[in-house]
Formats: structure tokens, sequence, C-alpha cells
């Protein structure tokens, strides 16, 4: 067990749920039920790869508010042959179609927040294959088996579920009947316990498995299920479904741009990962494609700091990582997408110490990128709020960046109250969701370990496809009209992506996976957890059920793309004494209740001695680790 550090406040002796461990395998999930699935595969000799698959297919039937097969993924591996961290990128890109003119002349000023307009090319179904492939031992069939019999002979619904289809309901109703056939069930919301069966999503996997009838090995069964995917029934089916005008987080009704050959010029791929070292470990993120790297940069920043300035539980720990965290976020803004992006610069030694010197005593309400020589991009428009049909700006507060090498920080906006975020996906009427995504991890025996995040096409995000049971995903959402900026929509790259799991090193072999849903917050909860296990000598567990906390203060990825100047949302558990330090300091402080934010899980594997643990969130009462 760890030692705790005495320069952090002590953690719980009682945890929520016992850290697990064991030297067989080890599974943790943000729905039981994939969990249990990945479990049951090591249990047959399955490996860690195999497992994921088999789990993350389940969680495309049993968390279909935050997932789905028309959606994304991106996770980061090492095999027990070669411990170098790999990513996997189920990222599609920006079709060839939807490109800015295309957009404006829709009347739109962003990529709504739902509708087939802002689908990117379903990444998630190829990758998984992909990794099955290469990696993993089992057969497709086995390996879809268990995500078939639940979509075919039901599961029960999660609480969740249900809340995501009661808020969208009229949605459904009025413009999208197609989901409202699939999720409203004799014309009511279903309750937690029904039983809800998918019985196109069980027919597609079905034709999937199908495809590799009379080829002669696993390798090419796979890859029949991949071109049939990507150039058979699934993609004729979504070329002919969005060209048909329908409503979008807009108010407003339009056709996709997706075709058939967008799907068929797109495979899922490998890319090694963006590292950085901190306190003698080594963390493994996406490249800046992804917002992975941000973790990266705050942990750079805080990486010297005395421990007592790293813990999130006192007031003087959780502003100085809350203030770092700013700084790498706007770094993301002005930086990071699917082009070529200084990151080694952004990781230097010499950008990180001019940046460390920017967090003050005070809570920054200001927007604060940094400066690259040579690297001048527009920066996009920084809202505190946002209504549809809006001119950029126009009669509302905006803070507006004209270059990122000026030399001026961007005038402070008066704080406003943040918007509320409990950790859990916010769901408007209009389909619109923030707080996305799952997640899964597996470690196995043998040393295989994956971190994974697979998200997008959750039933909220476009009409459901009647033939395959599923819905595009929104992923486009998180780029710019506007031109010149880092993260302009560009027909055929990647948006900037808030999927972003983790993999962490010790002397060069993997020692932990870990991950949480949580769309802008995904790495703001991880970091609470480094910190706390890598520093505080925290049990994966404690660290986990920890209070948590995230910054506003930056521009959401999410449409309507908004931020709030200086906010900052809090697990009451954080403790009044420290919240109204932390208020006196200037933070904007949002209360989430006790239990509210971050649905992180993880596994460990320690290489000296072989024992393998994991753990998850008992916030929603749906995570869940098992293992032995």
């Amino acid at each position: 067990m760890p030692t705790p550090n005495p320069a952090f406040v002590p953690p719980a002796t009682q945890t929520s749920r016992p850290d697990l461990q064991g030297t067989f395998g080890m599974a943790a999930a943000t729905h039981w039920i994939a969990t249990a699935t990945a479990q049951s595969v090591l249990e047959r000799g399955g490996n860690a790869f195999d497992a994921a698959v088999a789990g993350a297919f389940v969680l495309h039937v049993v968390e279909p508010h935050l997932n789905g097969p028309g959606g994304d993924l991106t996770a980061v591996f090492a095999t027990a042959s070669d411990p170098t961290p790999v990513v996997l990128v189920g990222q599609g890109p920006a079709p060839a179609g939807a490109t800015p003119e295309h957009y404006r002349a829709e009347g739109l000023d962003l990529v709504p927040g739902s509708g087939a307009l802002a689908a990117t090319v379903p990444g998630a179904v190829d990758a998984w294959l992909l990794l099955l492939r290469d990696h993993g031992t089992w057969e497709l069939a086995d390996v879809l088996a268990p995500a078939i019999g639940y979509a075919r002979d039901g599961h029960p619904v999660a609480a969740g579920v249900v809340r995501t289809i009661t808020a969208v309901q009229g949605l459904f109703r009025d413009h999208w009947p197609t989901s409202a056939t699939l999720w409203l069930p004799g014309g009511t919301v279903p309750v937690p316990g029904d039983l809800v069966r998918n019985e196109a999503l069980a027919a597609v996997l079905d034709r999937l498995v199908d495809a590799g009838d009379g080829s002669d090995s696993r390798t090419a069964r796979i890859d029949a299920a991949r071109s049939e995917w990507a150039e058979g029934f699934v993609a004729e089916a979504i070329d002919r479904f969005v060209r048909e005008p329908h409503r979008h987080a807009s108010g407003t009704d339009h056709a996709g741009v997706v075709r058939a050959s967008d799907l068929a010029a797109f495979r899922a791929s490998y890319e090694p990962a963006a590292t950085a070292e901190f306190r003698g470990c080594t963390i493994a993120k996406t490249g800046p494609w992804g917002q992975g790297p941000a973790l990266l940069q705050t942990l750079r920043l805080l990486e010297p700091l005395d421990d007592a300035l790293l813990d999130p539980s006192t007031s003087v720990g959780a502003h100085t990582i809350v203030e770092a965290q700013k700084l790498a976020m706007a770094d993301r803004e002005a930086f990071y997408g699917d082009g070529d992006v200084p990151l080694h610069e952004l990781l230097s030694d010499a950008y990180t110490d001019e940046r460390r010197a920017l967090i003050g005593e005070r809570a920054s309400a200001e927007l604060r990128p940094g400066t690259i020589a040579g690297v001048e991009r527009a920066m996009p428009p920084a809202r505190t709020s946002y209504s549809a049909g809006d001119g950029a700006g126009l009669g509302e507060p905006t803070v507006q960046v004209a270059q990122v090498a000026q030399v001026a920080p961007v005038a402070p906006v008066a704080p406003v109250a943040p918007v509320e975020d409990r950790g859990e996906p916010f769901v408007a009427p209009d389909g619109e969701t923030r707080g996305d995504t799952c997640h899964i991890d597996v470690v196995d025996r043998w040393g295989n370990i994956v971190s994974a995040t697979p998200s997008g096409g959750w039933l909220q995000s476009s009409p459901t496809i009647p033939e395959l049971g599923f819905c595009l995903g929104t992923r486009l959402q998180m780029t710019w009209l506007e031109p010149g900026t880092a993260s302009t929509l560009r027909p055929g790259e990647r948006p900037r992506t808030t999927l972003t799991p983790t993999l962490v090193l010790r002397d060069g072999v993997p020692v932990a996976a870990v991950g949480s849903p949580g769309g802008d917050q995904q790495d703001q909860w991880q970091l609470l957890f480094l910190l706390r296990w890598i520093v505080g000598g925290y049990t994966p567990q404690q660290a986990i059920d920890a209070p948590a906390l995230h910054t506003t203060s930056f521009p959401g990825s999410f449409w309507p793309r908004t931020w709030e100047p200086a906010g900052l949302v809090v697990e009451d558990r954080l403790g009044d004494d420290v919240i109204a330090e932390l208020e006196a300091r200037g933070h904007v402080v949002t209360r989430a209740g006790d239990w509210s934010l971050g649905r992180l899980t993880c596994v460990t594997r320690n290489p000296a001695t072989g024992v393998l643990g994991a753990a998850a969130n008992p916030r929603g009462a749906q995570g869940y680790a098992a293992g032995r």
C-alpha cells in the first residue's frame, strides 16, 4: 500500500469501494455490465484487448446516451511484448462536404450541438475492430456475442438513460420520429429497470460477423467486417438517411453532409503517444488533435512546486491547480488541432517556466494563451453567452484575441456565475449535450493494458437511422467556422476531441490506465487523481473518492462554446472553509453537491510483483470495477 504524504490532507480511511487486488486480470468501466463482460472474457482466456473490445460494444448498448456505433474513440495501450504507449485513433475526420462556407450558407455561425451537420465520419467501430485484429486473440463473433445478446434480448435500462430520454422526448415526438420509435416504446419513456431492446443494432452486428463467412483466417474475417462497415450497407444507410433535413440544436432544419464515400475513405490508425515526465512517472496521452496534452502541460507547470501546493483538498492547492489548468486550456484554444502544433515548445522548460510565473494569488478571469515564436493564429470568439442566430458576439459580452503572437493579455471580463455542471451529461431538450462519454480500462495477467474513452453517437445527438438502430455523432461541434484558428473546420481533418484516456508508466513500464467521461472536465478530474495517487500517496480508490473540482474558465468544446470567467465548480465535500477561501481569492464558485463530479475508473499493475488492481467511481451508482 502507498504511504500517505504528510503534506496532503490525509485520505479517507473508509473508501466507498475496496481497492481491488489480484494477479489474474482487472477491468473497470462506467457501466457494470461492460465491466462484467470484459472480466468474463478474461476468465475465458481472452487477453485485455479481447476484453476491452467486448466491453466496449456492450457500452454501445447499455450506455446509448453516452456513446454509440456512430461515434468515436481514443485509446492508449501497451502490449506485454512492447511497453511503449500507443494511441488508437478512432476519431473520424470532417466529411468532404463539411466546409465553413456550407454552414454559413445554411445560416449558421456555429456548428450545431445536435443534428447530422455536426457528424464526423464514424470512427469507433473500425478502431475497435483494428485493435481486435492486431492485438486480440478472439474471433469477432465471440467478441460481439454479448453486445448482440443485450441488444436483441434486452437489458435493464439505467436511470441515466431514462433521464436523457425524458429530456429529449419532445424533440423525438415533434421532429425525430425514428428516435421516438426506438426510445419511446409504446409512446412512453421507459422506467429504470425496464428491459429495452435494439433489434436493428443486433442485426447490424450480425451482418458484420457474417461478412467474414468464407474468409480463411481470423484477420481476414475481421477485415471483411471492417470493409462491410465502411463500404457496405452501413455506409449506404447513413448516406441515404442524412440527406433528409431534420431539426438541429440551432432550432432550424438541415440535411447532413456525410456521404458513403467519406466512410469508404476512412480507416482507424495508430500513432505514438504524446508524453511528459512527472514526479518519476511518464504520462502518455493522445497528440494535440485531442485535449490530452493540456494535462501534460498542467503537470509540467506543477511538477517543481512544493507538495503542499499540489493537494486539491486545500484552498492553496486547489487554487494553484486550477490556475495552472487555465493556462494550459488557454493554450489548447490557441494551438491545438489536427495540424502543425508546436507541442515540443509548449512542453519545453523555458516555455513552462515562463507560463508558471503567471500563477498568482488571485483567480484569473482572463483567457491567457501563450506565445510561440513564429506561430500566429486567430483565436476563436470567447463568449460568455450565446443565442442561436446571433452574429458572432453581437449583443453578447465577448472576449476576442486577434492573434496568438500578441504580447498583451486578453482584457478581463467581469466574472459571472458559471453554469452548473454535476459531472453527469447535461442534456437540453434540443439534444445539446455536455459532459458526455463513457470509459473502460483493462489489464491482464500478461501485462497487456488499455485505457479507452469511447463517445459520440449518443441517442440524443441526431435522429436514429432506423435500419441501423443508432445515430451519428456530433464531434464537429468542437470546430470553429471562423478562419485561421487551430481548430477551424476543415474537410478531411479531425476535430479537436475532448476524449483523453491516460496511461501511466514508471521506468518505461505501464503501471496504470485511467480515464473519465466528462467533456472538458476529463483531464481536470484525472489530474486530481494523478496528484493524489502519485504525490499524495493515496490508493487509487481513495484518489477517486476524494472531493473533486474543475474550472470552467475557458471556452467550452461543446455547443454553444461559451465560458465562465473565473468559474470554479466544486463538490461541497471540499468543505465550507476551503470554499470560502477560494471565493476570497476571486473564484466564482458553484457548489455541485457532495458526490457529483467525475466518473473515473482505473486499473493498475505492479511490474515487480505482478499484482494487479482496479478502482471505480461511486458517483452516479453506475461505474464498476472487477477482477481477481
